[in-house]
């Protein structure tokens, strides 16, 4: 389709359009453009008063992108000086901390120690009880089988 076509298309509905409106109305030819008019005018009025708001939010907007950007650099430096400090204050207590669970770590490997070398002797002493009962038994055994060789 032609541009040329399109619009004669176009500017036909309209005439068409402005015609039937003009000869439907139940208003005459001055009372409707004198209401056109009016209307026009509240139009006007309506899309200046958006575009100042609009203009408005955007001067806004660049206000507080510029207020942002003059004082994100200020408050990193503050929490940057605030977590600084707060480290400071706690590094006795850290060093503290960690000395603790050294020693900790220390007592337990101790404990491991003193809790293997007792394992091993109650291993030992049980298998010696274990040597006894059974060389008892083997006496007791020898005992009877006498018993009976001499009976």
């Amino acid at each position: 389709m032609k541009a040329s076509t399109f619009f004669l298309g176009l500017t036909t509905g309209l005439a068409a359009g402005a015609a039937a409106t003009l000869f439907s109305t139940p208003q005459s030819g001055k009372e409707l453009r004198t209401s056109m008019k009016t209307a026009s005018s509240d139009w006007k009025e309506k899309l200046a008063d958006v575009k100042e708001k609009i203009d408005n939010l955007k001067e806004s907007v660049s206000e507080l992108t510029t207020e942002a950007k003059e004082q994100l650099p200020e408050t990193m430096d503050e929490l940057k000086k605030s977590l600084e400090k707060w480290q400071e204050e706690t590094a006795p207590a850290k060093e503290h901390l960690q000395l603790e669970i050294l020693a900790i770590q220390n007592s337990m490997e101790a404990l491991e120690k003193a809790i293997s070398k007792n394992k091993k002797k109650d291993d030992e002493q049980e298998q010696e009880k274990k040597s006894y009962i059974e060389y008892s038994d083997t006496d007791d055994d020898s005992d009877k089988d006498s018993d009976k060789e001499s009976k």
